[in-house]
């Protein structure tokens, strides 16, 4: 409908075809005007939908909360952990379709995706120049069977481009190189243009919102059926605006607004909700300090965080090599479509948090949580800090690649306070394991202009990687046996450092028991100090070599040197240089079968990587989905901020867990484990990763004991809880997980949802749950109820060894419904408590009743016709 309705805009000297979005909202009764800025580009999508948007556009306009949009994402990114997971899934299908007469070929990507292989990285080598090359040996030779794998879609699958290890982090590639801001779409004679849209398999996909991109975290089920063409459901979200004013303090860093930011937010309550960033204080931000921010959306516990389009958006474009056609056709579009960062200044809020820019200070965050801030200069001062390795010791410092090496200015920061450390000779502490793996080659490269990389190398800073590394759990080994030995049987309480954006527990490193975020100087700090004790605001960071003490306010650099090292030596050629064989656009994308590849991967049967998922042989689906959600078993009771870190750990595998030990009976030595998430291609493994963190705290457990322990019941015998899954299969018993508060926030990992199916899991009740893992619940068929306002596992009383059922699921079953759980104790009592479905959408509710929406996935591509 409304597309007739379209208009030309002039650009490049070209034309191009724009919807009349401002009148089909005033055609609609709405007011442009007062529409913030995602909910415009929300419109748009929306526009451009298949289907009668109407209804969804309607919804805009109105603003109601309660009637689903269908969101179809011009793009879809893909990072490995999570992108090969689902790769797994479309390869699988393709089987399933063949087995019953289909054309594997109609499983394809509908949706233009690309995949970043950049999860893979562990930091196995550090502290020499040798580093960066061994550590991409070892990962080639340790992934060669998922690499294969992935080398096998690439050709297999159209519309789908697989960019190798070494390039960088997904995020920042996604920023530098293949988001055009407004995308271009050639239909029939016509040229159209439009906004760039996406989702991405990495909660942190929000860092795209900087440059004025809608775009948001998701898991791989929703990826896989984005990819496949499917318009992901979604209920009008709350629209916050954040206002940023006052000046900013002499020697900030990004690192310390977001942070700033992430623990005000997290007070103001903002999840699952839109961020929109205004004021006078958003003109003082760079680009990169926007993607900083940005970056931290799901620390916020925010859906997305944008900012609108402006002249630092264009800046950028031209700075990364999108100058011309690109910068020409953004700006015009933004100016005439009401994009521009001027044309919101009527926009309306459903509310305004304000932050004073000239408030913050410099800070840190931890020990376990991101919005746990602490204001450097306010920290308690020590009894004493220790000299050698003890409890409170930095034992890892990592300046890795998510949220901050996109900021040149934050890298340059740590480079300058390395060169005037080294300058008083300073060294870092010799129990302190090192490392620097920036998420972008541009970030070696304008460090090697400035002879900073010297500096930071010096003091053990080397360059192990381009990739998600420590931040993620892929940190490898201490720095030596020794100090692990010491660690254990010592009990030390030691301590990580990262500049990275999670520091959820048992994520970094098992023996690492508190973690803080930090920018990438104060990194530095810390590792020369060797110990979290200190306050680098107030004590020395050491001694020189005259035997005077040094302090950060010494070695810390000024805003104009900072300048002036950027201006100098970061410039456009460097991003030309370092994506030389990456499309600037990321348009169709054809497979290249020069290879002859077959259109179904021939799996292989002694592979621990990379198997057949069972999801359509022995299936996921449910003909009735009540049939077993009566007498279930309690799995694991949990307490609040339980983090799908919690659920489905992504780094070291120990020997002694299920999936170690399967490893094992499979030949494979210790050293050859690599992590729990890249082993996420083979079911069987990570099924054995569900529940198995080392700093899980299973409620049915009354020792206090840590780790992926649980009750079997009702003989209330200790064992894993994949072994006690094993057994209730066994019986066909059903169960539950009951939860606190924030169930699920973290990652964006299905894995988290799909684990617990595989293992029996058909419901978990909470006080309430992130979005991402929500939707990944419902997506397996996994029914997340929610209790009522002041009423919580203790609030009832619960030990765990009761008995769970639901009631009340109507045929007419709605999004949001109350139903009844009735709790059933040991001493034969009976309970009955109200509680709400978070099936939030129409959507969800169909892929409750159908088993999760793979079933629908392989009805659905019976029915495609083959791509090619």
């Amino acid at each position: 409908m409304p597309e007739s309705k379209g208009r030309t805009i002039s650009a490049n000297g070209l034309e191009y075809r724009v919807s009349d979005i401002r009148g089909v909202v005033t055609d609609l009764g709405g007011d442009y005007a007062k529409l913030p800025y995602s909910l415009r580009v929300l419109a748009e999508n929306v526009l451009r939908g298949e289907s009668d948007p109407e209804a969804g556009l309607r919804v805009i306009c109105s603003r109601s909360k309660e009637f689903d949009i269908p969101f179809r994402p011009a793009r879809v990114v893909l990072q490995d952990l999570l992108g090969t997971p689902a790769l797994v899934d479309l390869a699988g299908l393709r089987d399933a379709v063949a087995e019953k007469g289909g054309n594997p070929r109609s499983v394809n990507p509908v949706t233009p995706t690309h995949l970043v292989v950049d999860h893979s990285l562990n930091v196995e080598r550090w502290g020499d120049a040798r580093a960066l090359a061994d550590n991409e040996a070892i990962e080639r030779e340790r992934n060669a069977e998922r690499f294969q794998f992935l080398d096998w879609c690439n050709k297999a699958f159209s519309n789908l481009s697989i960019i190798p290890s070494g390039k960088g982090i997904l995020h920042q590639i996604n920023l530098e190189r293949l988001t055009t801001v407004i995308g271009t779409q050639r239909r029939g004679h016509e040229l159209w243009a439009f906004p760039d849209t996406l989702v991405g398999t990495d909660s942190h996909t929000t860092m795209i919102n900087a440059i004025g991109v809608l775009g948001w975290g998701v898991g791989g089920i929703e990826a896989e059926a984005a990819m496949l063409g499917k318009p992901l459901m979604l209920r009008l979200p709350e629209i916050v605006g954040v206002r940023l004013e006052g000046k900013l303090a002499q020697g900030y860093l990004a690192t310390d607004i977001a942070l700033a930011l992430t623990e005000l937010l997290r007070k103001a309550g903002v999840i699952g909700a839109f961020l929109e960033f205004f004021g006078p204080g958003v003109d003082q931000l760079s680009l990169a300090d926007r993607g900083t921010l940005s970056n931290m959306a799901p620390e916020f516990g925010a859906t997305a965080a944008l900012f609108a389009i402006d002249e630092r958006t264009l800046h950028y474009l031209r700075m990364t090599g999108r100058g011309g056609s690109i910068a020409g056709l953004t700006e015009a579009y933004a100016r005439a479509q009401g994009l521009w960062h001027d044309s919101l200044e009527q926009a309306e809020y459903d509310r305004v948090v304000t932050l004073d820019l000239g408030s913050v200070a410099r800070s840190i965050a931890g020990p376990k949580q991101p919005h746990q801030r602490i204001v450097l200069g306010r920290k308690a001062a020590a009894a004493n800090t220790p000299t050698g390795l003890d409890t409170g010791s930095v034992v890892l410092a990592a300046i890795t690649s998510c949220t901050n090496t996109s900021n040149p200015r934050g890298v340059i920061a740590a480079g300058l306070v390395a060169r005037n450390a080294r300058r008083r000779g300073l060294k870092r502490a010799p129990w302190v394991k090192t490392s620097f793996a920036p998420g972008s080659r541009v970030v070696a490269d304008y460090l090697e202009r400035s002879g900073l990389n010297e500096d930071l190398d010096a003091l053990g800073f080397n360059l192990v990687g381009y990739g998600c590394t420590t931040c993620n759990g892929m940190s490898g080994p201490l720095l030596s046996p020794e100090i692990e030995e010491q660690i254990r049987t010592r009990q030390l309480d030691t301590v990580a450092v990262t500049s990275g954006n999670r520091n959820f527990e048992g994520r970094v490193h098992p023996l690492a028991r508190e973690v803080f975020i930090m920018s990438p100087p104060l990194i530095v700090a810390y590792a020369i100090a060797g110990s979290y004790l200190i306050d680098p605001e107030k004590d020395a960071l050491g001694v020189d070599t005259e035997g005077m003490p040094v302090y950060l306010h010494e070695l810390w650099p000024s805003d104009e040197e900072l300048m002036r090292i950027e201006t100098e030596n970061l410039t456009a050629d460097l991003f030309d240089k370092a994506y030389e064989d990456v499309p600037r656009e990321a348009g169709l994308i054809a497979s290249d079968l020069r290879a002859g590849v077959s259109d179904q991967y021939a799996w292989q049967a002694d592979s621990t990587y990379i198997r057949k998922p069972p999801y359509w042989s022995a299936g996921l689906t449910a003909t009735d989905t009540t049939s077993d959600l009566s007498r279930m078993r309690v799995l694991a009771m949990l307490s609040d901020n339980i983090t799908t870190d919690h659920i489905s750990p992504s780094g070291a595998i120990l020997p002694e867990s299920d999936a170690g030990q399967y490893l094992q009976e499979r030949g494979i030595a210790m050293p050859e484990f690599n992590s729990y998430g890249t082993r996420r291609g083979n079911h069987e493994a990570a099924q054995r990763a569900t529940f198995a963190s080392p700093r899980l705290k299973n409620e049915l457990l009354e020792d206090g004991r840590e780790g992926p322990w649980t009750l079997l019941l009702p003989e209330k015998q200790v064992t894993t809880i994949f072994q006690a899954a094993q057994a209730y299969a066994a019986r066909k018993q059903s169960l539950i997980v009951v939860a606190g508060k924030e169930y699920g926030s973290g990652s964006s990992r299905d894995w988290a949802a799909k684990g617990p199916r595989l293992l029996g899991v058909r419901v978990v009740v909470a006080e309430s749950f992130e979005r991402i893992h929500r939707t990944n619940l419902a997506g397996l068929g996994i029914l997340p109820l929610q209790f009522e306002d002041g009423v919580s596992r203790r609030s009832l009383g619960l030990t765990g060894h009761e008995l769970f059922s639901v009631e009340g699921i109507p045929d007419d079953f709605e999004p949001g419904a109350r139903v009844t759980l009735v709790i059933e104790r040991e001493n034969g009592q009976t309970q009955r408590v109200a509680v709400t479905s978070r099936l939030d959408t129409f959507e969800d509710v169909r892929y409750f009743r159908s088993g999760g929406l793979l079933p629908q996935l392989l009805t659905e591509s019976l029915k495609a016709p083959s791509i090619h």
